[in-house]
């Protein structure tokens, strides 16, 4: 569905002009890279990458150091820093035998802007039902009153 098209059937649903703008801004956001999306979730997925992402943030280590510090196998922190690597969250480089790892270039910035959309989207849905809400409970007190 395209933006126009989409912004036309919401204005048939008579939506309010908060939900039409995040609907919109949530079709834009289906315009980022699927893969680039997956690749950074799934990074994100597992707690030990997390933990990686954590501890690189305080500063650079070896992957030897990392397996050391999440206890686990050389091989075992080798694919987790590959994933982590392959979503762009951190580089390595070998110096003589020791591959040091550290945050990549990519700060998530997209990934944020994509959960604060949603976040936007939900926030506005409960405005919406407090206002429901109020309604509902004014219309009992007039009819209670009768």
């Amino acid at each position: 569905m395209t933006a126009k098209h989409m912004a036309a059937s919401n204005a048939r649903l008579k939506l309010p002009l908060q939900f039409r703008q995040l609907c919109a801004i949530l079709n834009r956001m289906v315009q980022y890279s699927q893969a680039h999306f997956d690749a950074s979730f799934g990074a994100l997925s597992d707690a030990t990458r997390r933990g990686v992402l954590e501890q690189l943030g305080r500063a650079d280590a070896s992957i030897t150091a990392l397996a050391e510090r999440f206890q686990m196998t050389l091989t075992g922190m080798k694919k987790h820093v590959g994933i982590l690597e392959r979503a762009g969250l951190v580089t390595t480089e070998k110096v003589g035998r020791v591959r040091t790892c550290k945050l990549g270039k990519r700060a998530l910035e997209e990934e944020a802007e994509w959960i604060e959309s949603y976040r936007k989207l939900w926030a506005a849905r409960f405005d919406e039902l407090d206002i429901v809400v109020e309604e509902l409970k004014r219309k009992e007190k007039e009819n209670g009153k009768h």
